[in-house]
């Protein structure tokens, strides 16, 4: 056997510290929720799974099985097969009622609301049109003060699907979000009820409220749950009413000293007949690729809006578009589609040449609406204007993607939460 050397006589000795290892309830705790995520993802599963899934041992399985029914998260769901006999052949699944969350997307002309409970599922929701409430100044328009309304829709919302009380919520809006007071920026273009409702669902509610811009939400849920699932960089460009961008870096959203990273609207791009200016977008990647836009440029190739929207808005655009794409539109709709293509791929590079992301999804209403066949134009061009290899793709997220990253962002503060509790 080897011994070691000893000190030199009169050297320092040097202390042996113990290792550092998991204390056992902080070891169970971390498997807990290692358990419990599984669940999430795979749904009901049997403790034998959960040991091929977890390389825990049966009896901690089972113990730990033990500790989560005890904390109502975990209960009994049956049995894996009628062929299956046996304690293995139990199946346990997450208790979804234990908490609900919400999820609330505030616009101009309305507020739309989706519930989940804890395993994600759905569970409601509702929209409130807005009416003339939607006004820049703040008033309340022939239907009421619009932030007493969203609260009270909020809670019918509940009501309706039966949920007594909310674990979280959260809020997308339009407009930078204040990373030091988490708060909605002064904004001359956004009704100024808007950064009233959070806190009015806060107070009334009695519940946390996370306030997030709707376009990081929108990317959120790409991430996710849609076109960039599985990527750790991308950038969502928003094309609705106006442009935005959601830049995920490294699996992580990044919104700036400021709360303003993603607001390409102010982009300066060629092309435009002026510059923006501190406050107000015309000019900048927003003249050429916002709502207006998109209609004056279908009109250029003479198409029309269908008669049911108004001229210049988001539901216009969107429906010429979409009719464009599929061959709907008349005699200009390639040629519509080439010059659309052509406008986008220029915000696109400009975001591709600064934060190299590898990949562009294509959201907002005009986005989805142009799907694929925009997203291999815009690739196209864009290949012609960038050295940088950047991958196009259409959004992919079923239903409101706003929501949909409303949701997300909810229930991992809820998950956090119950999950570990320590």
């Amino acid at each position: 056997m080897t011994t070691p050397p000893r000190p030199a006589p009169g050297a320092p000795s040097t202390p042996v510290r113990p290792a550092r290892t998991a204390s056992p309830r902080t070891a169970r705790a971390i498997n807990d929720r290692i358990a419990l995520e599984l669940l999430v993802e795979h749904g009901p599963l049997t403790a034998g799974r959960l040991k091929e899934l977890t390389g825990l041992s049966r009896p901690s399985v089972a113990d730990l099985l033990r500790r989560l029914a005890e904390d109502g998260l975990v209960r009994d769901a049956g049995e894996a097969g009628e062929s299956r006999r046996g304690p293995n052949a139990r199946l346990y699944g997450l208790v979804a009622g234990r908490a609900h969350v919400a999820a609330v997307d505030v616009r101009t002309t309305g507020v739309s609301f989706a519930l989940a409970d804890l395993a994600g599922g759905a569970a409601g929701g509702a929209e409130l049109p807005m009416g003339d409430a939607g006004d820049g100044k703040g008033g309340t328009g022939s239907g009421g003060d619009p932030v007493e309304r969203t609260v009270t829709a909020l809670r019918e919302a509940l009501r309706g699907a039966g949920v007594t009380t909310l674990h979280t919520v959260t809020v997308g809006a339009p407009g930078m979000i204040d990373p030091a007071t988490g708060a909605l920026g002064r904004s001359t273009t956004l009704p100024a009820w808007h950064a009233r409702v959070p806190a009015a669902i806060r107070e009334r509610l009695g519940v946390p409220v996370v306030l997030e811009n709707e376009v990081n939400l929108a990317g959120i849920a790409e991430h996710r749950l849609g076109a960039a699932r599985g990527r750790d960089t991308f950038v969502l460009l928003w094309l609705g009413h106006g442009v935005g961008a959601a830049v995920i870096l490294d699996g992580a959203l990044r919104r700036g000293a400021s709360g303003g990273t993603g607001e390409v609207g102010f982009l300066p791009v060629p092309g435009t007949p002026g510059l923006p200016s501190a406050t107000v977008c015309d000019g900048g990647f927003h003249s050429l690729a916002g709502a207006a836009a998109v209609c004056a440029l279908a009109r250029g190739h003479g198409l029309r809006p269908p008669r049911h929207t108004t001229e210049d808005g988001v539901r216009a655009a969107e429906a010429v578009v979409r009719a464009a794409v599929a061959g709907e539109a008349g005699a200009g709709a390639e040629a519509f589609l080439e010059a659309l293509a052509e406008r986008i791929a220029v915000g696109a590079a400009a975001v591709a040449s600064v934060l190299d992301p590898g990949c562009v999804v294509l959201g907002g209403e005009v986005g989805r609406a142009g799907g694929r066949p925009l997203a291999e134009r815009v690739a196209g061009r864009l290949a012609g204007m960038s050295p940088l290899a950047t991958e196009v793709l259409c959004g992919t997220v079923e239903g409101s993607p706003v929501l949909g990253g409303g949701l997300v962002t909810a229930l991992d503060a809820a998950r956090r939460e119950l999950f570990s509790p320590w």
